[in-house]
């Protein structure tokens, strides 16, 4: 297989028929029509990021057109007494169908020179 980068807004207007986490690694998403996206991070030597937590139920994006597809970071904000890296991203994706509101808080560290960020990507059939 090989990944090309999608904008996560892409999934606006589409039916996902299935959401499924994949432990705290990443979340696969699949369309009405077949098309398949993963939420996963590409790991580098120096550097980590998992799924802190998922607000919402996956469920509520499945059998309605998402509505609302968005990605934001933030590098401020960490808990002090928990996380002491030197550097880190928080990553937040939010989706939303009628149905409810998701939010996948993905945590990514590193010594500062690697990417701490969860990506979105098409999954292509090679």
């Amino acid at each position: 297989m090989s990944y090309n980068y999608e904008d996560v807004a892409n999934l606006i207007g589409k039916t996902l028929r299935s959401c499924v986490q994949e432990g705290r690694d990443a979340i696969r998403f699949e369309s009405d029509n077949g098309e398949v996206w993963k939420m996963f991070y590409e790991s580098d030597c120096c550097a980590s990021c998992q799924i802190e937590d998922v607000v919402g139920d996956l469920q509520d994006l499945v059998g309605s057109p998402i509505i609302m597809a968005e990605v934001s970071e933030n590098s401020n904000d960490p808990k002090p007494s928990e996380y002491s890296d030197k550097s880190f991203t928080w990553t937040f994706y939010k989706l939303a169908t009628v149905k409810g509101y998701v939010t996948v808080r993905w945590y990514g560290s590193s010594n500062g020179y690697y990417s701490e960020t969860a990506c979105f990507r098409r999954v292509c059939p090679s």
